[in-house]
């Protein structure tokens, strides 16, 4: 595979009939699912799971989303997406990279990008991360 950034964390999956839209493709809406899937998978990876959300009365939720469709993809094409924590400000917020790449041909779908906060779960409202989420939510790529 042809990743934008090295050390990738990837999540493979085969498009279900259910994420494809009328015009017989992929539907948008489904790739922030895909990416949120990756980035739960992730964030479950580096030991920061809902238990200890709970626990920290913590949480990381999405700011903002920027995504650019390159090409689409079709129920039974096997899909491979990265992600890449690129920033972390060591305050609230971090940003989460994303590529969707098609295995059959290499083909990258989608690059995207979330701005992802942190809130305390029992108002919502932005709180400093704990010592968990700083150690956890480290960079693992710089961008170009």
């Amino acid at each position: 595979m042809n990743w934008d950034l090295p050390n990738v964390h990837v999540l493979e999956f085969v498009v279900p009939a259910e994420a494809i839209d009328v015009m017989g493709h992929v539907n948008n809406t489904e790739y922030l699912r895909f990416m949120e899937q990756i980035a739960w998978d992730h964030t479950t990876v580096l030991g920061l799971g809902w238990d200890l959300y709970q626990k920290l009365n913590r949480a990381m939720v999405a700011r903002r989303t920027e995504v650019d469709y390159l090409a689409p993809a079709f129920e039974g094409e096997k899909l491979i997406i990265g992600t890449w924590i690129v920033n972390n400000d060591e305050r609230i917020s971090i940003t989460r990279r994303y590529q969707i790449i098609r295995e059959s041909d290499g083909l990258t779908l989608l690059r995207g990008r979330t701005q992802w906060v942190c809130v305390a779960l029992d108002s919502g409202k932005p709180r400093r991360m704990p010592a968990e989420f700083l150690k956890g939510y480290q960079v693992t790529a710089a961008e170009a």
